[in-house]
């Protein structure tokens, strides 16, 4: 399954790192990646989208509804 979040405050490869860095910490997670240009990060698996949610937003990012 894969989750699509779309998140603002992204601006370059390093803040890509620390999105795919959260998201690979969640449990269920097998890949992460994030595009900052696009504003989205997507997490391959089997995480719960709450979990992911906060993930992101406790690297210091906002995830939009």
């Amino acid at each position: 399954m894969s989750t699509t979040l779309t998140v603002s405050g992204m601006a370059c490869d390093g803040c890509e790192d620390a999105i795919v860095e959260a998201l690979e910490g969640v449990s269920g997670v097998e890949t992460a990646s994030a595009d900052h240009e696009a504003g989205t990060a997507t997490a391959e698996g089997d995480a719960d989208r709450n979990a992911l949610v906060a993930a992101v937003e406790e690297a210091g990012y906002e995830v939009e509804a």
